[in-house]
């Protein structure tokens, strides 16, 4: 069984880009502080407790990829204000985010933030690699990342629940390379820890044999200039925009992305102004 390396979440910058540079992954200990989880699972609970293991996707096979013992919480900065102040604006995305995908772009945004229950019997998921979700013929072409995600323990994150199973190195590796058993390793985490890692690693979740819900949070950054995989822009009011952060704002895609610089382009504008000021004006 392979392993992953555990730093603290005040680790050198330098350790922690290290460890993913090399292995593609990483798990941060105390990534959350117990009071902001205890704060954010709060939060969520309510909406968590309406929601039914049927997620009724218009596509059947990403029904079948999440499987149907697991409860989705989409839309996460529509719920908790603890997302959109603490997690979202945490100073490891932000080292991350700079290291790997400022190369690529002039700024980058949430790809997607979704919390999973995954229940009693949910079953092996598919080994995958995030950035599969956009064209391998455009990704082969950046030369570079386009994304970096991570999976925050939110629970207890056992082995027996279902724990992240990492393929370390994975991310230097030719996409018909299949892992073998001994090259995995299982994120075990306790809660408010979590597992850091590069759109190019191999992942997928583990069978839960238990008769606990296993909860953890699935967060992803990507090129500004890439369309997302989840439409933040509906998933919260404008109410709620205004009392954000202005990093939070930029982060769920009210920014725009400035390529003039570099000889790009000016994305994502309304009537030619940054939507974050429009809002904050009253203009829209």
């Amino acid at each position: 069984m392979a392993n992953l390396a555990r730093l603290p979440a005040q680790a050198p910058a330098e350790k922690i880009i290290s460890e993913l540079e090399e292995h593609g992954a990483v798990i941060i200990e105390d990534f959350l502080s117990k009071d902001i989880l205890d704060k954010f699972n709060a939060e969520i609970d309510p909406a968590l407790e309406n929601k039914s293991a049927n997620h009724a996707h218009p596509n059947p096979s990403v029904e079948f990829f999440h499987g149907p013992q697991t409860k989705h919480l989409t839309g996460v900065a529509g719920v908790s204000t603890t997302f959109t102040h603490d997690i979202l604006l945490h100073p490891v995305f932000e080292l991350v985010g700079n290291e790997f995908l400022l190369p690529n772009c002039a700024e980058y945004i949430l790809n997607i933030a979704h919390v999973l229950d995954r229940g009693p019997g949910a079953g092996d998921q598919l080994i995958h690699r995030d950035h599969d979700v956009w064209p391998k013929k455009m990704t082969s072409a950046i030369g570079g990342h386009t994304q970096f995600a991570s999976l925050i323990a939110l629970s207890e994150y056992t082995v027996e629940m279902g724990a992240t199973r990492i393929v370390p190195g994975s991310h230097k590796w030719p996409d018909s390379r299949e892992p073998e058993q001994a090259e995995i390793a299982i994120a075990e985490m306790k809660p408010g820890s979590a597992a850091i890692y590069l759109g190019s690693t191999l992942h997928g979740a583990g069978p839960n044999k238990t008769d606990k819900v296993r909860r953890g949070m699935h967060t992803s950054f990507c090129l500004g200039w890439l369309r997302t995989e989840e439409n933040s822009y509906l998933s919260v009011t404008k109410e709620q925009v205004k009392k954000m952060p202005r990093r939070a704002q930029e982060l769920l895609g009210f920014g725009v992305h400035d390529g003039i610089a570099n000889g790009e382009g000016f994305l994502g504008a309304v009537d030619n102004a940054i939507p974050a000021d429009l809002i904050a004006s009253g203009a829209i």
